[in-house]
């Protein structure tokens, strides 16, 4: 985490939706740092940040700092409130957390090499079952992506779980499989002539075998 992203925030005075609707009049929007046994603090940060973080991936499975006064808070962020309308964020939950903090996120997976892959280049598609792993692991260890190299993969290949590379300390929350995480699915036109490659071998074994007769 040495790059760790760092947002300033303010204290905000007072509680309750009145006090939320004040900050979000003064263009701010509110939040709260809560967790490892401390008090929690109620805050605001600038909703432009905000909104640049929301849009890049892995924002809940990142771990921040939020500077208040001076003093910096590792946070991870566990929810957001959208307005139900405008869908601008109205408030956001930071959790604290330590290095010794065992955590659980779901963490986007990202695929690379699409262009070596000898199915996807004969026209098959990349299905993707999953888009997100969610793992157990230290809070200090949190990837911020699983990037799965797609090279060499043909046609009904799958990839699975036991193809990611875990950090240490972590695991999967799933234990009872190994489960699919995408496949190189044929189109239909692919699967349309292995079809029709197939019912004409079938014909010529019989034509074949009435000749014999």
């Amino acid at each position: 985490m040495s790059n760790t992203t760092v947002m300033i925030a303010e204290l905000k005075e007072g509680a309750g939706k009145g006090a939320a609707r004040d900050v979000r009049n003064a263009g701010r929007t509110p939040a709260v740092i809560y967790g490892d046994k401390k008090d929690p603090i109620m805050v605001s940060v600038d909703p432009i940040h905000l909104w640049k973080l929301l849009n890049q991936p892995g924002f809940y499975s990142t771990v921040f700092e939020v500077e208040v006064e001076g003093k910096k808070h590792k946070v991870l962020p566990r929810a957001v409130q959208f307005h139900k309308v405008t869908d601008v964020p109205q408030h956001v939950d930071f959790m604290r957390v330590s290095g010794s903090s065992r955590l659980t996120v779901s963490v986007p997976v990202s695929f690379l090499n699409e262009e070596d892959s000898p199915g996807l280049k004969r026209g098959a598609v990349l299905n993707i079952v999953r888009h997100d792993v969610e793992i157990t692991c230290p809070a200090n260890a949190i990837p911020a992506s699983f990037e799965i190299d797609l090279t060499g993969l043909d046609v009904n290949d799958s990839i699975h779980f036991s193809m990611i590379a875990m950090p240490k300390g972590a695991e999967a929350t799933i234990t009872d499989r190994d489960f699919t995480i995408a496949t190189i699915s044929a189109p239909s036109s692919l699967r349309s002539k292995a079809e029709t490659d197939e019912a004409e071998e079938g014909a010529e074994g019989e034509d074949s075998e009435a000749s014999e007769g």
